[in-house]
């Protein structure tokens, strides 16, 4: 990064620990942060609408739509995240090229699966396989932010169709008695209260997505997992900046800093549910009440 830094074997101490941290490599490491920033600024609302439709669909009066619902949340929750990882993005992804080929290769005649191997026709690469890396970095991203959401959603369904659950049946009954209708009951009763017992189970799932933004790195997407293990690892001469297996200490500095991120987290938490719970009916708002008196 710096002029000084061109020539790596004629540094020494702090000049080659600067010029180390100031590398290319380091800058794409320290890039890969807002990586994961922008993974849990997008999946995080993504995740919280699929849950709000999954509970929808499985409070449904419709038989065959809350079938859906419940069996969404049941089969999603019910497979090991890495596995379901695993298998869907492969799966997305194929079908994804499977429909474009259907489409711009009408005429093909070979078959698409050949043994293991998956072919379709160049023109149905997704993306072209000349286009530049980094539309097949953001294509593999966009396939993880789909897949955490699914994911997320799913365990997001549960908690919110519990907390529905949990409003007062009361309450609905008495703004029906007032001429609502259920829509409005629905948007001006129902959904606003659930929130105040929705929340502790997404701050939970809210923790739990940020701690599983590591598996960004079994979907191929270089974040900081990724460059944790590639700059800490042991370097031989090949590389411009030698040193012995570090890895122990990048790991390090990443737990730090997914701590730093958890406690920051529970700080916005903390302030979202006091001002959910203020003059709310339940626990945390009759403590509220008490403590201002």
């Amino acid at each position: 990064m710096f002029s000084s830094c061109a020539d790596p074997k004629s540094l020494e101490g702090i000049s080659w620990l600067l010029c180390y941290l100031t590398s290319g490599k380091h800058i794409d490491f320290y890039w890969s942060f807002l990586t994961v920033f922008v993974l849990l600024a997008v999946t995080a609302p993504a995740a919280l609408l699929f849950g709000f439709g999954g509970a929808m669909a499985a409070r449904s009066h419709v038989a065959p739509l809350r079938w859906l619902g419940k069996i969404y949340t049941a089969m999603v929750r019910g497979v090991p995240d890495i596995v379901f990882f695993l298998f869907f993005v492969i799966a997305l992804d194929q079908g994804i090229e499977w429909m474009t080929h259907k489409i711009v290769c009408p005429d093909w005649t070979e078959p698409i699966r050949q043994g293991l191997e998956f072919r379709v026709c160049p023109e149905a690469k997704v993306p072209p396989g000349d286009a530049p890396q980094f539309w097949h970095q953001l294509y593999g991203f966009a396939l993880a932010v789909f897949t955490f959401a699914i994911v997320f959603g799913a365990f997001a369904a549960n908690v919110l169709y519990g907390a529905m659950n949990a409003v007062p049946r009361a309450q609905l009954e008495t703004a029906e008695a007032y001429g609502m209708t259920h829509g409005q009951v629905f948007r001006r009763v129902l959904v606003p209260q659930m929130w105040t017992y929705a929340l502790p189970g997404l701050s939970n799932l809210w923790l739990i997505l940020v701690k599983a933004t590591p598996l960004l790195f079994l979907l191929g997407v270089k974040d900081i997992v990724y460059w944790a293990r590639e700059l800490g690892g042991s370097k031989t001469q090949a590389y411009a900046y030698p040193h012995p297996d570090w890895r122990l200490w990048y790991f390090l500095f990443l737990l730090v800093a997914y701590l730093c991120m958890t406690r920051v987290s529970e700080i916005v938490l903390a302030r979202i549910a006091k001002r959910l719970n203020h003059g709310q009916a339940t626990a945390a708002g009759e403590a509220m009440r008490r403590a201002a008196q």
